[in-house]
Order: C-alpha cells, then sequence, then structure tokens
C-alpha cells in the first residue's frame, strides 16, 4: 500500500471524526426568562403601558412637486440641517433666472435715470416709479431664491426618522408630511388610568417600568395627567417622563407600569417566582441566570420575605439580569439557551 493512499485515508478519518464531533453537540435548549423586577407593598397598582417618543416632528415641503429622492431610511438617526429630500427644481431654476433678468434689466433703467434725475431733468413722479420697480424686482428675485431652496428639504430638529411616508417620483403636496423626525432622547410612558384610581397618582408618584422587548427595567420620572376622560372607557391617559440614554426604548414598545401610592413604601429587594429558586446540595439557594452570550449559570441568592408567588431576592443579583423560570430542570453549568 504507498503512502499517498494511507495518507488520504488518514485524512477521511479525521474528517469523519471531526464531523461525528460537529454532529454531537448539543442543540441549546429553549427556556423561558424573567428579568429581575423590584418587589413592591401589596398597594402597588400595576397597568400596561405603551412607549411613546418625547416629540415627533413631521417634515415637509412648502409646495407641490415631483419629488427627486429622499436620501434617509427609517430608523436613521439625522441631525439639525441634514438634507432629507430633494424635490424636482427645473421650474424653480426657470423662475430664478427670470427674476434675475428683470433684476438687472431694473438696475440698468435706473442707472440711466439717475443722471436724468441728478440735472433735474426727470420728473419726481416718474424717478419715485422706477424706484418702485427696481423694489418689486429684487422681491421677486428674493422669492425666486426662496423657491428654489424650498426643493430642498432638511431636518429642523435632530432625531431618529421614524416614518418615511412619501417616495421618490411621488408628487408632494405642500405641508404633506415626507417623513417623521422622533425625539427619543428621553421617552414617555402612556398608561391609561381608570378614574376611580387617577386620584392616587400625582405628578411625583413613583414609578418602575419593566420593558420586555429592550430588556430594560427603569425607574419612571415627572407624570404627566390628562384632564379629559375617554368617553368609552372613562381612563384618563398618564404620561411618565423616563431618560433614554442608549435609546434602547422605542415608540409602541410595551411596558408593564407599577404605581406606588403616596405614602407607602416599596420592598428595597428585587422579586421573582418562588419556583425559579432552587436549593443545592450543601443547602446554598440559587437560580438558573443567562449571561450575555445565551449561557446558563447558577447565582446564588438569598431570600426574604414571600408575596404571593413571588419571593423577594435580597442578595445575588441586579436588577434586568435574566432569570430561567421553565426549563431550568434541563440546565447544567454552561449550558447554551434560547428564550
Amino acid at each position: 500500500m504507498n503512502k499517498g493512499y494511507l495518507g488520504l485515508l488518514a485524512a477521511l478519518m479525521i474528517c469523519s471524526c471531526s464531523e461525528k464531533k460537529e454532529n454531537g453537540m448539543k442543540a441549546p435548549i429553549r427556556v423561558k426568562t424573567q428579568m429581575v423586577s423590584p418587589a413592591f407593598a401589596d398597594d402597588a397598582q400595576t397597568y400596561v403601558g405603551i412607549v411613546e417618543e418625547r416629540e415627533g416632528t413631521a417634515v415637509s415641503f412648502t409646495s407641490m412637486g415631483v419629488v427627486k429622492r429622499v436620501l434617509v431610511n427609517e430608523g436613521q438617526a439625522v441631525g439639525r440641517g441634514q438634507l432629507i429630500a430633494e424635490m424636482d427644481d427645473t421650474q424653480a431654476r426657470n423662475l430664478l433666472i427670470g427674476a434675475e433678468a428683470q433684476m438687472n434689466q431694473a438696475n440698468d433703467a435706473i442707472e440711466r435715470y439717475k443722471m436724468l434725475h441728478d440735472n433735474g431733468s426727470l420728473p419726481e413722479v416718474q424717478w419715485v416709479e422706477i424706484q418702485s420697480k427696481v423694489a418689486q424686482a429684487k422681491s421677486q428675485l428674493e422669492v425666486a431664491k426662496k423657491n428654489l431652496a424650498d426643493c430642498r428639504l432638511t431636518a429642523p430638529v435632530s432625531g431618529i426618522v421614524g416614518k418615511k411616508l412619501v417616495g421618490a417620483g411621488e408628487t408632494a403636496m405642500p405641508s404633506q408630511a415626507i417623513v417623521t423626525i422622533l425625539d427619543i432622547s428621553s421617552v414617555k410612558v402612556k398608561v391609561a388610568v381608570p378614574e376611580a384610581e387617577i386620584s392616587a397618582i400625582s405628578a411625583s408618584t413613583p414609578s418602575t417600568i419593566a420593558v420586555e422587548a429592550a430588556q430594560a427595567t427603569v425607574n419612571g420620572g415627572r407624570i404627566e395627567k390628562g384632564v379629559q376622560a375617554d368617553a368609552l372607557t372613562h381612563t384618563y391617559d398618564v404620561r411618565i417622563n423616563v431618560q433614554n440614554a442608549g435609546r434602547k426604548l422605542l415608540p409602541g414598545m410595551v411596558a408593564s407600569v407599577k404605581f406606588i401610592a403616596e405614602g407607602s413604601q416599596s420592598i428595597s429587594a428585587k422579586s421573582l417566582p418562588v419556583t425559579t429558586v432552587q436549593k443545592a446540595a450543601d443547602g446554598s439557594l440559587f437560580v438558573w441566570t443567562v449571561a450575555k452570550d445565551s449561557t446558563a449559570h447558577r447565582s446564588k441568592v438569598s431570600i426574604g420575605e414571600t408575596n404571593g408567588n413571588h419571593v423577594a431576592i435580597k442578595d445575588g443579583l441586579d436588577m434586568g439580569q435574566r432569570v430561567v423560570t421553565e426549563g431550568y430542570q434541563k440546565l447544567s453549568e454552561g449550558t447554551k439557551v434560547v428564550y
């Protein structure tokens, strides 16, 4: 048997072993998780809210025309003064050329008539008429320049492009929104509060907001209370101001909002379902947590009082950390999970 054949056989065996090893890797285990959130006193009220932008601006052209191009996409960050879109400016340029010609003609006329006026051979009425024509030509020139500049649409504020409403080739009407720009440096969480409970909420009522989609739990800020109830549901809109430095909270995300009634206190602990807390062989308590690389790990905890089917976690976890609530029976240290 020649050496070339033996080399080929060895290479095939190595590949085969490698494939078996890869095929033998365990698939990630599917689990359900929950973020660590604050534990509250029994009189805490919980509502479902929606994240809204701090402020939205509809950006539009001031005249009618065909949109030549739109230079931004939805979700793109834009700065104040940045070019958003352009309109076909052929007509505006032609009007500007005509206005410039009239301006040149008026300037030439006033220079020639000025000599006659200075010599006293031009009636004052005719001199005033010539000055008026110059002023009219100048005004028309400024309008033509403004019309040409208005064919370029720039962002009046900084923010994130929310929606792109008109595309290239479409005809834009005056004041028709081309895009919307959203300010999400801070956001508002809107909650509908029943009329029987609205009196318990003030501008400074403490609140905690959990947004599952953003994997974030934050403290609410100043509260804005609506003064007109919905005619059908008899609820009032309450908006909670929330800082959003990382821009993780996006308009439309669903939030779980907890208010603390005036005079009540929150429990200084985190809260988890009782079933998530396990006991190790040495008697210590732990929960399964999920790291950023989607691996499961045991995290020792100490617990406090129970409140219904939840238990207060005194130590061992950070706010917003993800904990496995279902499927932990199949886990071992470092297991890959999906949730």
